[in-house]
């Protein structure tokens, strides 16, 4: 393979990817759609590729997409300088975060960010110069479906007659998302693969990585074959396929040791509501076992209620929304422990995907009747063609959300 300023591309490619950069290389396919688990390099190799791309054709510009904006900076702008920098490049680039692009100083060829939350800002890309030869839509299921995606396509492929389009995600969980099933679709001049960390360097990745790897293997097969290998094991539209609604017995909360609360603020028509939670960490599974909901109730109304009725005390952390910090600040003045959770870029997609993880969540449907109907009914978004995609929908999910605040000290410390 090539060398760039003594750096060897067979020693920052993975090995699995070798052949597909040689096919690019040689422009044997127009477009890449590249899927794989946890760690499979897919997003790093496309990193790499776009730099080397735009040296070997300077009247080609870039335009990496992302459904959400506010995802770009810490994913793909981030990924590119990393990669640019794997290379042995930085010299040769220039970046700047507003306007968010990075520029090959030699010629001045740029590599544009957009989210599609924002139409316009698509539209707007005009390269002073030359055409956008490259396109990269990074985490492909989030985006609406195959309309989107040749909405933004036909508009960006403009002015030249030689392209390259990346698309790259971790399959989703549901075998009938719009995403894993184009993946499959055979197409004149499309290249399709799928790989998993399996065959990445083992230093690469690092201990940690692999001992978690194989501890789910250990306790929970099913999902370490959808996070890890990239193999979509649902079958439906159920966002939670490890969903078990059944009686907690008395002898099961006797033994409850870990404990857990959430809180969604809420008035009318959404609701307030208040989760309890005991968490087992060996067997990865979380136990729902107490809730409240309300509205049109103050938060001394509820901050009352939970000490008084649900035995809630100042010994008890309560981790609650952090939208609204005055009514975070109002628990406190009464005497409750309470804080509002850290959110970010892909928080709530991290988080859900930690509850999806899971060996089971096993919920009381008679001390959580509301909470167990969410969850039983929660499903992936659809697309306006009826096609599955992966956004989690934000409506009925009040307990839910309360469930992924509750349990932000386990998904977050499992994301470091």
């Amino acid at each position: 393979m090539t060398t760039y300023n003594d750096i060897r591309l067979s020693d920052v490619i993975a090995p699995h990817f070798f052949d597909v950069h040689r096919d690019i290389k040689r422009h044997e396919h127009t477009e890449y759609v590249l899927s794989g688990g946890r760690g499979s390099c897919k997003s790093s190799f496309v990193g790499e590729q776009i730099p080397l791309l735009i040296k070997r054709n300077p009247n080609m510009h870039a335009l990496i997409l992302r459904k959400y904006g506010n995802t770009l900076k810490d994913s793909v702008f981030n990924q590119i300088l990393w990669a640019i920098d794997t290379l042995g490049l930085s010299s040769e680039f220039r970046a700047t975060v507003s306007p968010m692009q990075i520029v090959y100083k030699p010629t001045g060829q740029t590599i544009y960010f957009r989210g599609l939350d924002d139409p316009l800002k698509v539209k707007s890309v005009k390269p002073r110069f030359g055409y956008l030869g490259i396109l990269w839509f990074e985490e492909l299921d989030q985006f609406a479906g195959k309309e989107e995606i040749r909405s933004v396509e036909q508009s960006a492929k403009r002015g030249g007659d030689c392209f390259y389009v990346f698309k790259t995600f971790n399959p989703p969980i549901s075998r009938s998302n719009w995403a894993n099933e184009y993946a499959l679709e055979n197409k004149p001049g499309k290249l399709a693969l799928k790989t998993d960390y399996r065959t990445v360097p083992p230093e690469w990745l690092g201990e940690e990585f692999l001992n978690d790897a194989e501890h789910l293997k250990s306790v929970n097969l099913r999902a370490y074959e959808h996070e890890y290998l990239g193999i979509p094991t649902g079958t439906g539209a159920d966002v939670f396929e490890n969903l078990n609604v059944r009686k907690i017995t008395d002898e099961e909360r006797a033994e409850f040791d870990r404990i857990y609360m959430g809180i969604d603020w809420g008035w009318y028509p959404d609701p307030f509501a208040w989760v309890k939670m005991h968490y087992d960490a060996a067997r990865r599974k979380l136990y729902i076992f107490d809730e409240y909901r309300c509205n049109k109730k103050g938060n001394e109304q509820t901050a009352k209620y939970l000490m008084e009725q649900k035995g809630v005390t100042a010994a008890d952390l309560l981790i609650a929304d952090s939208a609204e910090p005055k009514s975070v600040e109002d628990y406190r003045s009464y005497g409750l422990s309470c804080r509002g959770v850290e959110k970010g870029p892909g928080s709530v997609e991290y988080s859900m995907k930690w509850l999806q993880s899971l060996t089971e969540i096993i919920i009381d449907p008679d001390s959580c009747p509301e909470t167990s109907k969410e969850f039983s009914e929660y499903e992936y978004e659809r697309s306006k063609d009826g096609e599955i995609i992966s956004g989690y929908p934000d409506i009925n999910n009040h307990s839910i959300d309360a469930v992924r605040y509750g349990m932000f000290p386990m998904w977050r410390k499992r994301g470091r």
